[in-house]
């Protein structure tokens, strides 16, 4: 038996730090429950983007798509209906020396925006010389409660279309750098689903499909073991489930589903993913793996009054240090930049830039970035995509040449 006495005030330190956390979700479930409006990027007037460069690579990268940006919306900036502003400060050696996952005064720079352009940032890890300072990501998904992360793969050859909805604001990493070392034997971390996150983030997923004509949605969860909080995620999708009678639905479990993404005979029957924080980590980097590489998937975080627009890939440190940042592939943020003017409401420029990617990195690939002085510089690529979307015929083009990528 254990001598409870013996480990009394280890005891109360943990009653104590996870009474906080309880309160600290419950404040975060009311907040919820008065936030139901969505905002309306027809009425603002200028719609104000803010330009994150972020650590390593992440400037050289960001200062490109800015420009790819610059160029599609060239006329509504001269109008005012866009506004580009550059946002400082976001930088390891800045947010070290506040001990701050976002400086506050970068935040203020930011909640005057209403969407972000974002490179990486670095999330120091154990043995490197940085602070255990909280992922930016990760905090600024929270600050901005930018609960849906939405990341396409489409691979059409091989029949791969997926959209996936990963919640961002709950489940494990929400909680993922307030654990306790309990004593030096025992560390423990947590996970919480809320009712209202799983539901607006399987509703967002449900909604999207009905609203695109897409056949199925599939819930991933680990609910046979992690049977309370997974366990709630996908009852709560049932129910919703329920609502969309026309949309099927199935639910699958995340370390069989991460065999089935990869596995030709399957891999074609699913169409949109929904689940919770990590495991669409886990199988949003294994799907855009399958696309070429998490450098060619651009990622989406949605709120309903902020959004971020950002590349999957990680800041590329080593890169920088070798003297090799100029080289760095942008496609990633550039394909991002795609998926944020679609969602402030310029679908047609969206279309045309998916199309100049497609063509410049699939199709044509008259240069190639390697990430190496053997391949071309972000600047050129960026100048490449540029002078494809100036082509009058570009539409006709792309088509082109995807019904002979079919054919081949």
């Amino acid at each position: 038996m254990i001598d409870k006495e013996q480990y009394k005030d280890a005891l109360e330190r943990a009653k104590e730090h996870f009474e906080k956390l309880i309160l600290e979700q419950l404040e975060r479930i009311e907040r919820m429950k008065q936030d139901t409006e969505w905002i309306d990027y027809k009425s603002l007037k200028p719609i104000i983007i803010g330009v994150v460069g972020g650590d390593g690579i992440g400037p050289f990268i960001t200062k490109e798509a800015r420009r790819v940006v610059e160029y599609l919306l060239a006329d509504e900036i001269k109008n005012g209906k866009i506004e580009i502003r550059d946002i400082e400060g976001l930088t390891i050696e800045r947010r070290a020396q506040v001990m701050k996952a976002v400086p506050d005064d970068v935040l203020e720079e930011v909640k005057k925006c209403h969407v972000l352009l974002k490179g990486p940032t670095k999330t120091p890890k154990k043995g490197e010389p940085w602070p255990n300072i909280e992922s930016a990501n990760v905090a600024l998904r929270r600050y901005l409660d930018l609960f849906a992360n939405v990341r396409p793969v489409k691979v059409p050859k091989e029949g791969i279309d997926w959209v996936f909805f990963r919640e961002n604001t709950e489940g494990a990493y929400i909680l993922g750098s307030k654990g306790i070392n309990v004593t030096e034997d025992l560390a423990m971390d947590f996970k919480v689903i809320t009712t209202q996150g799983a539901e607006r983030i399987i509703r967002l997923a449900f909604d999207y499909a009905r609203k695109n004509n897409r056949r199925k949605v599939t819930v991933v969860t680990k609910a046979n073991v992690v049977k309370t909080t997974d366990g709630k995620f996908l009852e709560i999708a049932e129910r919703i489930a329920s609502e969309y009678p026309e949309i099927e639905w199935d639910d699958w479990f995340i370390d069989i589903m991460t065999a089935k993404l990869i596995d030709p005979a399957r891999r074609k029957d699913f169409d949109v993913f929904v689940m919770p924080n990590l495991y669409g980590d886990i199988l949003t980097d294994e799907a855009a793996q399958i696309q070429g590489g998490v450098g060619t998937a651009g990622s989406a975080n949605i709120g309903k009054k902020y959004a971020m627009f950002e590349a999957i890939h990680g800041s590329a440190d080593k890169m920088v240090q070798e003297g090799r940042a100029k080289y760095a592939d942008p496609t990633s943020i550039i394909k991002a930049a795609a998926m944020m003017l679609e969602h402030i409401g310029f679908p047609e420029k969206a279309k045309k830039l998916d199309m100049a990617l497609d063509i410049c990195t699939q199709f044509e690939k008259k240069i190639v970035v390697t990430g190496r002085p053997d391949g071309a510089t972000t600047e050129e690529m960026a100048n490449y995509i540029i002078e494809t979307l100036q082509d009058p015929n570009l539409e006709e083009k792309w088509q082109k040449y995807y019904d002979e990528y079919l054919k081949s």
